[in-house]
């Protein structure tokens, strides 16, 4: 038989517990994805496909299905904390499943920075103050503190604070697509796309990452209830119920609001709540902002402390990232970290960029878990699989190809990064892998290497060999005096890592 003794662990996560029903799961799901972000990222969706944006997120929804299905046949067959790292741990291991968990980990910090940002921005609906750059990045990262603390109290306390405030955010937004659908002086929804198709496909890139956090539920899984049936249940529920609420509240406020004015807004569904209801509307779209963003704050916290966890387990991650608080059995350790790196990518406050980096962490995770599903299928068909992927292969297939297609219209500084952040999940696997002892021998001979070569440099300016054409006298006296130092560093560190005993490590 296929499944040997580790299936039967899968069922129990040690130090967690299962704690967690049906809608509290599919709230988690729900409430990962309705972030601040749609609140505050509409406009410059509206700017780039104008009504057309009503497709857009349609596709959107689509193209999350695709890869939701795949989350709910994997989340039911190895429900173990991780999510997606889980899967791929299975299907790979090594590299590639260290691959899947660094770029999961850091696109929930990224979305969880997008979240505490947009609750920022939307401050201003609330208080009539001038909101600067400064201020933005300081109201997020007291956001994160707050929710820090709440993630190391534990789930259950979370997830019960969760389902109540996802239930009142979806009540108001019933209300205002209701009022919205029956008003009668609300204009017709003309089809206006400015750019054409490709303004289409630029929207549904863009706004893709306002669908992202359904796998929530996934990442949650280690803590919910009877996950063979739970898990697939809340998945697609959620992802459903995504679909149906954004567009109906883009066609509504579209039909409160020529899309030309929604375009300079930073809260657009709020500018439009308030045209159309006055002051009423205005206070209950901003609850419902906030609540989104403290919703998806708190369970994006919550999602990249349990897949550094699972990472800690398996030993990609130090061990103090495995560590369960005594009281509260929640990974306290990892909550506050991945809390810190949070804060630090908060500080930006220029939410269009946080919001491509999540799209791009979050694309290339779809498309690990898709072919994590493929794998599994071929090589382990005897694992018990409670819910199926239909129209397999071709759903999984069609996820990976529609999701990477996405990324040819992301921001170039996004793509920049995330190839940074390749190169660093390869260093940084690489560097846990060979051991710390080597890799201090390694990186000692490299920086005795560079010092010898700035030696060099800095001997052969001081003694005109190389002219420094362009270069007044005082520069070239700082610059020389820049590189001496910088040798004397690196020939130090060289000599201190080469002649590390074991012992250091």
């Amino acid at each position: 038989m296929d499944n040997d003794q580790g299936e039967s662990r899968l069922k129990k996560e040690h130090g967690f517990k299962r704690e967690l029903g049906l809608l509290h799961a599919t709230m988690i799901g729900i409430g990962g994805a309705i972030s601040a972000g749609v609140f505050v990222m509409l406009g410059h969706a509206v700017a780039l496909a104008g009504t057309t944006v009503i497709i857009a997120l349609i596709l959107c929804g689509i193209i999350n299905l695709f890869t939701m299905c795949s989350y709910a046949e994997l989340g039911a067959a190895l429900p173990r904390a991780g999510g997606e790292y889980t899967y791929s741990k299975a299907a790979y291991g090594g590299f590639f499943s260290f691959f899947t968990g660094w770029f999961e980990w850091i696109s929930n910090m990224f979305f969880a920075a997008l979240s505490a940002v947009g609750f920022a921005y939307m401050i201003p609906y609330i208080l009539p103050i001038e909101m600067p750059l400064t201020s933005v990045a300081l109201i997020a990262i007291a956001l994160i503190a707050v929710f820090t603390v709440i993630n190391i109290r534990g789930v259950k306390e979370a997830g019960t604070t969760e389902t109540a405030m996802m239930l009142i955010l979806l009540a108001i937004l019933l209300a205002y697509i209701v009022s919205g659908m029956t008003t009668p002086q609300a204009q017709n929804v003309q089809v206006y796309a400015p750019e054409g198709f490709f303004g289409v496909v630029k929207a549904t890139s863009y706004i893709f990452v306002v669908f992202l956090g359904a796998e929530a539920v996934a990442v949650a899984q280690a803590e919910i209830k009877d996950p063979s049936k739970t898990i697939p249940r809340a998945i697609l529920l959620s992802a459903a119920a995504l679909i149906a609420f954004y567009t109906l509240v883009a066609f509504v406020t579209l039909r409160t609001v020529p899309s030309e004015s929604l375009s300079g807004q930073s809260a657009p569904i709020i500018f439009a709540a308030e045209q159309a209801l006055g002051k009423a509307g205005t206070v209950l779209l901003v609850i419902a902002g906030t609540i989104a963003a403290l919703s998806s704050l708190n369970t994006s916290i919550m999602a990249q402390s349990r897949v550094a966890y699972a990472m800690s387990r398996d030993g990609y991650f130090p061990k103090v990232f495995s560590r369960i608080h005594d009281k509260f059995s929640t990974p306290h350790v990892a909550v506050v970290i991945g809390s810190i790196f949070t804060a630090v990518l908060a500080a930006t406050g220029v939410i269009n960029f946080v919001g491509y980096a999540t799209d791009f962490g979050f694309i290339i995770g779809f498309a690990l878990v898709n072919l994590s599903l493929m794998k599994l299928r071929r090589e382990r068909p005897l694992i018990d699989r409670p819910f199926k992927t239909p129209l397999y292969p071709f759903t999984p297939i069609a996820g990976i190809v529609t999701s990477l297609f996405l990324l040819i219209f992301i921001d170039v500084g996004v793509l920049s990064l995330g190839l940074i952040l390749c190169l660093l999940a390869v260093f940084a696997y690489y560097a846990r892998m060979v051991g710390y002892l080597r890799f201090r021998i390694a990186f000692g001979g490299i920086s005795l290497s560079l010092g010898f070569f700035i030696t060099f440099l800095a001997y052969s300016i001081a003694s005109g060999t190389m002219l420094l054409s362009g270069l007044s006298p005082t520069t070239a006296r700082i610059l020389l005096f820049i590189l001496i130092i910088t040798s004397v560093i690196q020939v130090a560190a060289g000599i201190l890592n080469v002649t590390a005993k074991k012992g250091a490590a």
